[in-house]
């Protein structure tokens, strides 16, 4: 059974490490996949994906990016990325969301759907596809893994690689994934200038506002905001993380004391915040294609609370779609990362590496430089990893500068789109599918 005896896939890893050596001397196609939640760099990974595939004509075929994430793959909608001039591809670099489609689609284990792997790997043959390269999270890495696992057990090696990628920054291993320094980059803009706007308007108006960011069990987005904090007074003066438990009485004095102190209370919350008992404040009482708790409305719930045990007048903001798509003011630092891991990936699966994911490792000296490295999929697959508590205040509501030094250098910098007519210009791709040779796929 498919990774369920060690063993058994050492000696399969070994059987791939030599036998890839024979199958990969040949011209082959290579397979990405965009999945989960999009971000405003995941493009700038395709990109990355792409042009150094190009640049490796000899061991590399066709670059297939699969319709809608690994659907696209189930259904065999495989877009022929060769359609594309390369102009259009380093456009790509940037564009935000996902070019290609992507989705929130798991593949369940291979013991409780056979069908689907098998799927697979039908069409992985039927296009001499012996690349799958997967660009998303947790769950997407433990896909990747399954593919990884299911190559060894059908004797028919595929180099199976993971691209990180997720706002929520909640992957191990890696110092920080792509996709988050330019949300983090844009709710700390953003709470710096809704909090003048508020502090313009305070003495007659508005005394509260609150701010909700994604994160469902990890503080990071929340806490990059922080950084807009950079003098005693500055918004935001309140943030919620879901690594500390709501405390309502606790939470409203704090507002309280704000709001007299500089007139008014900026607060950023993130979607996850929570109560002691482990209850979202925002759990909407549905689930998702992967089984999380939908999360929305903790702004509004907050801003009520406010309203109803202190008074005060409020706005309300939800950050939503808006963070993770606004490419127009990426940061640098997160663009150069995202595209340095689709490069990676592409020469970790030519080298014959499989089950791996780059990661982005920190250097250790006072100026911020980084380097790529290399994780097992294994130990990255649906494992979240959460802020320290050290970058959290000891009361619970700001950051440290621990963290402040952290978060720092992955917003740093601006990597604008080319503009026309004051609009950005993002990349307009054909899309074209590649002829069809099997059967039309219907899922169990």
């Amino acid at each position: 059974m498919i990774g369920t005896d060690s063993l058994h896939l050492v000696r399969w890893r070994f059987r791939f490490t030599t036998s890839s050596k024979r199958f990969f001397m040949t011209k082959a196609n290579l397979f990405y996949a965009q999945s989960g939640g999009v971000t405003s760099v995941i493009n700038a990974s395709a990109c990355g994906v792409i042009e150094t595939a190009r640049q490796h004509k000899d061991k590399i075929g066709k670059v297939y990016a699969g319709l809608n994430g690994i659907v696209g793959a189930l259904n065999e909608d495989l877009i022929d990325t060769s359609k594309e001039t390369n102009r259009t591809i380093a456009a790509l670099r940037s564009s935000p969301a996902g070019a290609f489609g992507s989705c929130r689609y798991k593949l369940k284990s291979y013991s409780e759907n056979r069908l689907e792997y098998e799927r697979l790997m039908e069409v992985f043959r039927a296009h001499n596809i012996r690349y799958f390269l997967y660009n998303g999270g947790g769950d997407s890495q433990d896909t990747a893994n399954k593919i990884a696992q299911l190559s060894l057990e059908k004797e028919y090696p595929i180099a199976c690689i993971g691209i990180p990628k997720t706002v929520d920054n909640d992957l191990p291993v890696t110092d920080n994934c792509p996709g988050f320094g330019s949300v983090a980059k844009y709710v700390a803009v953003s709470i710096r200038e809704a909090g003048l706007d508020v502090a313009s308007m305070c003495d007659s108006s508005t005394k509260v506002f609150v701010m909700e960011v994604m994160g469902r069990h990890a503080g990071w987005i929340a806490g990059a905001a922080g950084l807009a904090s950079e003098q005693k007074g500055d918004a935001p003066h309140i943030i919620l993380f879901p690594e500390i438990a709501f405390n309502k009485e606790k939470f409203l004095k704090k507002v309280q004391n704000c709001v007299k102190r500089y007139g008014y209370c900026a607060i950023v919350v993130s979607e996850g915040a929570h109560y002691a008992n482990g209850k979202f404040l925002a759990d909407a009482g549905t689930t998702d294609a992967f089984g999380h708790v939908q999360l929305g409305g903790v702004a509004p719930f907050v801003a009520n609370m406010i309203k109803d045990e202190l008074g005060h007048k409020y706005h309300w903001a939800v950050a939503d779609y808006l963070q993770r798509a606004a490419r127009h003011i990426a940061s640098a630092t997160d663009v150069e990362q995202a595209y340095a891991v689709g490069k990676a990936a592409v020469e970790f699966a030519l080298a014959g590496k499989n089950a791996v994911m780059p990661v982005i490792i920190r250097g250790k000296a006072k100026k911020y430089t980084w380097r790529i490295g290399e994780a097992k999929l294994s130990e990255v697959a649906n494992v979240e990893k959460k802020m320290p508590r050290n970058y959290i205040t000891r009361d619970g509501f700001h950051i440290t500068d621990k963290a402040r030094d952290y978060f720092t250098p992955l917003i740093k910098g601006e990597d604008y789109p080319p503009y026309k007519n004051g609009i950005p210009q993002y990349a307009r791709l054909k899309q074209a599918l590649e002829k069809k040779k099997l059967k039309r796929w219907r899922s169990s």
